[in-house]
């Protein structure tokens, strides 16, 4: 009884916040008003077609958040961001899949869900053909091609390219073992190293062999397994593990890792890490320059090479005609 009370005085606090800071907010977006065309962002030139949507973009530039929840520190620059935030002390989830049971507090969480059942992955990384379902993680992604490094260990000279991933690694330095197995008396400081010790204990085996039947439990079993196929001619990525069976696949894979980029647009600046990359470049940014060349779809524009001829560089441009890159996966090498 006592809860129920309690819950109802919060719905009541919280209708009774959210109509003062909608009042507020009628107040904050009336002094917002500036001079000159009221309708455009002086800051990155967008154009609105009311004066409220400009006031309420300005705030990505200024960074103001005037919707702050009177039940913790939290302050929200939109007052959807708060109606959405308050489902947390509420505990209301009306956003429900059809697919699945699962169920969310705004409309953007369950979109993103949905691209799970559906394998829609919209936002696609500019330096290499890999895809996401949700704008966080491709930015995530990015930093493997910028080297972006900011989250460093205190106790060596580790960093990582997310926090959670120092908080994990933290733990070797604290001796936390949080990760216990419930079959054994075994623990571990990482997610990971517990994931493959209930292996022991599951019988899963995800590292599938394609040309074989052979599965196991952890990936450095498999690039043992696959020197039977290639003739103990194995090709492995000494920073990810990622294994080949042609040397020619393991350099362009290095790429990524390198950030070398020897395919250049002779149009613009704009650099590749692969062929493929440069054809789509010239396909969607060159369009008119593409087709007036009469080039197929198939056709790669503009490659630029560099060779090393003793101490200086040369620089070779050529048109490549009819290169068929839709055969290869270059899934495989990222």
């Amino acid at each position: 009884m006592d809860k129920y009370l309690v819950k109802e005085e919060t719905r009541e606090a919280l209708s009774m916040n959210n109509q003062l800071t909608m009042h507020n907010g009628k107040h904050n977006e009336e002094n917002s008003h500036q001079e000159g065309n009221p309708h455009q962002c002086k800051q990155c030139d967008k154009v609105f077609k009311d004066k409220s949507y400009l006031v309420k973009h300005n705030r990505t530039h200024t960074g103001e958040r005037p919707y702050k929840c009177h039940l913790c520190v939290k302050d929200f620059s939109w007052i959807n961001q708060l109606k959405i935030h308050m489902r947390v002390h509420t505990g209301e989830k009306p956003y429900e899949c059809n697919e699945c049971d699962k169920v969310f507090e705004g409309k953007t969480a369950l979109i993103i869900h949905k691209r799970i059942h559906t394998g829609e992955k919209p936002y696609h990384c500019s330096e290499c053909p890999k895809t996401f379902s949700n704008n966080a993680h491709l930015k995530i992604h990015l930093k493997i091609h910028t080297g972006e490094r900011s989250h460093q260990c205190t106790h060596c000279d580790k960093n990582f390219t997310q926090k959670s991933n120092l908080t994990s690694h933290m733990k070797i330095h604290t001796g936390e073992k949080p990760y216990k197995c419930n079959q054994c008396d075994k623990a571990y400081s990482l997610k990971k190293h517990f994931t493959i010790h209930f292996r022991t204990h599951t019988g899963e085996k995800p590292f599938q062999c394609d040309h074989c039947s052979r599965a196991y439990a952890h990936h450095s079993q498999l690039v043992r397994h696959l020197r039977i196929h290639f003739d103990d001619i194995v090709y492995q990525c000494s920073i990810c593990n990622k294994a080949f069976n042609k040397k020619d696949y393991l350099l362009k894979h290095n790429r990524i890792h390198t950030g070398e980029k020897p395919y250049q647009c002779n149009l613009c600046e704009k650099a590749f890490c692969w062929d493929n990359q440069l054809k789509i470049h010239m396909e969607r940014t060159h369009t008119s320059h593409f087709m007036d060349l009469g080039a197929s779809t198939s056709t790669v524009i503009g490659r630029t090479e560099k060779k090393h001829t003793g101490s200086e560089t040369s620089t070779e441009k050529k048109m490549v005609i009819n290169y068929s890159y839709e055969d290869t996966n270059w899934a495989e090498f990222i």
